[in-house]
């Protein structure tokens, strides 16, 4: 069953309720995003993204064969998309498994930056879950999930991922107007 934009669990699950807390930085069945220094200031929406468990764990694949647990190698994270664990096969404990699975697989692997990274260590998830009953998750998907299906934390999430663009464009602008 579920119930507004928190998803109270049945009891055929066995898993407690568990709520967005931005603060304590817990994120049930969300994957999350925060900016990259340097690559999120050229281009905000590139980011890295990490996948958490039904109790709000983040999970991110972080550099070659390390995938972090509770420390994402960038910052805490500045959006999230919450997804529905019902729409995993075996719910809770089918969305915890294929996080579980996801990471384990991750932490023998290297990291490339345009083929094998933080948004593939999600996609992997999602398709290891079989989420929305597809496996056909890639990284551009999960790319495409954050920029149009994600929530800030609040205005500090959304400051920390535009104003560093906004000053970037305001300084172009500044200096083309100089020069001419």
């Amino acid at each position: 069953m579920v119930a507004s934009q928190d998803y109270t669990i049945s009891a055929e699950t066995m898993s407690p309720t568990e709520k967005i807390d931005p603060k304590s930085h817990k994120f049930p069945f969300c994957v999350v995003w925060t900016p990259l220094p340097l690559i999120s200031y050229i281009i905000p929406i590139i980011g890295h993204t990490g996948i958490c468990t039904s109790k709000g764990v983040i999970r991110d694949f972080a550099g070659p064969y390390h995938v972090s647990e509770d420390d994402m190698a960038f910052g805490w994270p500045t959006k999230y998309a919450k997804l529905n664990p019902n729409l995993a096969t075996r719910g809770v404990q089918g969305w915890d498994d294929a996080v579980h699975e996801a990471s384990e697989i991750y932490k023998y692997r290297t990291h490339n930056l345009f083929c094998d990274n933080c948004h593939s260590h999600v996609a992997k998830a999602l398709n290891l879950m079989n989420y929305n009953g597809r496996n056909d998750w890639t990284m551009v998907k999960v790319a495409i999930l954050m920029t149009f299906s994600s929530k800030y934390v609040g205005l500090s999430g959304f400051l920390k991922q535009w104003i560093p663009f906004f000053i970037l464009v305001s300084l172009l602008v500044t200096f083309v107007y100089l020069l001419s």
